[in-house]
């Protein structure tokens, strides 16, 4: 398609009289990583509610060329909008197989289930060996792998992780950012938020740094993970010229 897959424009959330997102506008074209960081509390959870329906908003949001306001969350998700939560939501008693059943739900009349679940299980082969077993027996980054399967499973078109490292050592948040910048192939557009700006920027086309509810800065990934600014307050690297 042309122009962009996601175009946000002057998106407000408030919880009461607290605006928790105040005048956000974010766009991503098809096939991109786009990122937004920040610290605990800037709204990036509340963000990605609002685009998936959880939350009620103010501004415009743009699917795909169409206002997609007025939909459920159902009909977002079988439009091709998927979110992977913060904590996983995962049942601890249902098995690895059938968690991606589930994830599959909006495509019970779907023939090509069957490959979308071997493509998974291709993905992440760790998930293959565990098939049969409960979610409650998977380690943190397993469990992380689970959760993006389940994700794939719907055929998203706009993939939506919130706070994927969350909780990770650092040697598994590597190896499932390299699981998602691997699913570039896919063709799949993916929206990540996450605290850790360094694992974000160095996958992401483009980003946004979200503070106290607004957009701070934009730009390429490249570009942020260079300013002074980013790499003073998000990547623990002192500002040039400081002491």
């Amino acid at each position: 398609m042309s122009g962009p897959l996601l175009d946000v424009a002057g998106l407000g959330v408030a919880y009461g009289n607290v605006e928790a997102v105040r005048d956000v506008s974010i766009t991503a074209a098809p096939g991109s990583i786009v990122t937004v960081i920040g610290p605990n509390g800037a709204g990036k959870t509340t963000l990605l509610a609002a685009l998936m329906g959880v939350l009620p908003s103010r501004g415009t949001i743009r699917y795909l060329g169409g206002d997609i306001a007025p939909l459920t969350i159902e009909e977002r998700v079988a439009r091709g909008i998927v979110l992977v939560p913060e904590r996983r939501e995962l049942f601890s008693t249902m098995s690895v197989d059938d968690h991606l059943s589930l994830g599959a739900f909006t495509r019970r009349r779907d023939s090509g289930v069957a490959a979308s679940r071997a493509e998974v299980y291709r993905r992440f082969p760790r998930l293959a060996e565990r098939r049969d077993q409960p979610a409650t027996t998977l380690s943190g980054g397993e469990r992380q792998m689970l959760a993006l399967g389940r994700g794939l499973m719907a055929q998203p078109r706009l993939l939506m992780l919130d706070e994927p490292s969350l909780g990770l050592a650092p040697r598994v948040v590597r190896d499932i950012f390299t699981i998602i910048a691997g699913l570039r192939e896919t063709g799949v557009t993916i929206l990540v938020v996450e605290q850790n700006a360094r694992a974000a920027l160095a996958v992401a086309d483009y980003g946004y740094v979200l503070e106290t509810g607004s957009v701070a800065l934009a730009g390429a990934s490249a570009m942020l993970a260079a300013d002074p600014r980013v790499a003073a307050t998000y990547l623990g690297v002192a500002a040039r010229g400081s002491g």
